[in-house]
């Protein structure tokens, strides 16, 4: 299990957690902030200088997953860790990716009022040296607006614990508390396995009436996706598309979809690749589309899109899928494509 402490830059988080591994058994605190301080020693300097914070790097998030899970696998018990996350996408992937591994997390928000937290943060001196303090002050005072911002998204997934009128070790207690009466309750978000191999998956394209197209954004990984997922073996694509839509938004299709293409997905590591498949599962009405019922532990929303809206919420791969897909549906044809582009 994990327990992962969130909040603001300057709320507390590594000294409550340093707290907490005292009070629950068989603990082990891990900083991620030690796997960013390693992007220096890994990455070239031109990489680095993309980004202007390390958890922008897709290395890090994946390393912070491998990290911990490779930990818990050499100690067991319960890993504690102090890590801000205000970007719900990288919660997705890596809170995704330790589900994948079957690692349980409770997610905790460290929530000061604001003017407590401002005041903490100006009290702040652990370097000694009073330039080194007053950039680390600057850094979190800059960084309080999108934590303010990402309040919304963070009061419904993780469990607050308001350290108002806290010390460390009191919220470590209440932390502490909250997760063995269980109100600190495992984060709902499905466990899918990691692939061993390449994949086959189907998509399906759901229209509405004004002709745009469904999309749903999943917990588990970050970007909006088509609803679809891995065909199970011995399962006809088709009929694997016709399930995950009918799991995924509660909508039983009534006919068998169309094909549209069949795209190879180059492997990419730590992905495997495989054939992707996508195929028109016709027009919703809008009392069907009034129907759609999400489970919570696999998806947080849909919405209906045109193409020039996907360009802004799918991943690139699944993007120049889609386009040659919708181009497939008005053609009337099935194309086939490799990484993405028509081939034959």
């Amino acid at each position: 299990m994990i327990v992962w402490i969130n909040g603001a830059y300057g709320a507390g988080k590594s000294s409550t957690a340093r707290e907490l591994v005292d009070l629950i058994p068989h603990s082990t605190l891990y900083d991620p902030e030690l796997t960013g301080g390693a992007m220096s020693r890994l990455l070239p300097a031109e990489r680095l200088a993309e980004v202007g914070d390390y958890q922008d790097l897709p290395i890090w998030r994946r390393l912070v997953v491998d990290t911990a899970a490779a930990l818990l696998a050499e100690v067991g018990g319960v890993l504690v860790v102090p890590m801000t996350l205000l970007r719900q996408e990288y919660r997705d992937e890596i809170f995704g990716g330790l589900a994948a591994r079957r690692i349980e997390v409770r997610h905790i928000l460290l929530a000061p009022e604001e003017t407590i937290l401002r005041q903490r943060i100006d009290a702040r001196t652990e370097y000694g040296d009073p330039e080194a303090d007053a950039r680390v002050r600057e850094w979190c005072h800059a960084h309080v607006a999108p934590y303010r911002a990402a309040l919304g998204w963070l009061a419904g997934d993780a469990y607050a614990v308001d350290t108002s009128a806290l010390t460390a070790a009191g919220a470590a207690r209440a932390v502490a508390d909250a997760v063995r009466s269980g109100l600190a309750a495992p984060c709902g978000i499905v466990q899918t396995p990691e692939p061993t191999g390449e994949t086959l998956a189907a998509g399906v394209l759901l229209f509405d009436e004004q002709d745009r197209f469904l999309l749903v954004d999943p917990t588990y990984k970050p970007g909006w996706e088509f609803p679809g997922g891995v065909v199970e073996p011995g399962e006809p694509p088709a009929r694997a598309g016709m399930r995950e839509v009918a799991e995924e938004i509660g909508i039983e299709l009534d006919a068998v979809p169309r094909l549209l293409l069949v795209d190879w997905e180059r492997p990419q590591p730590p992905g495997y690749g495989g054939l992707r498949l996508l195929f028109d599962g016709g027009t919703l009405r809008t009392a069907d589309a009034a129907r759609l019922r999400l489970p919570g532990s696999e998806l947080r929303g849909w919405r209906f899109v045109t193409e020039e809206e996907a360009a802004d919420l799918l991943p690139p791969v699944r993007y120049h899928r889609l386009h040659w897909a919708l181009r497939a549906r008005e053609r009337g044809t099935v194309l086939n494509l490799e990484a993405g582009a028509p081939v034959g």
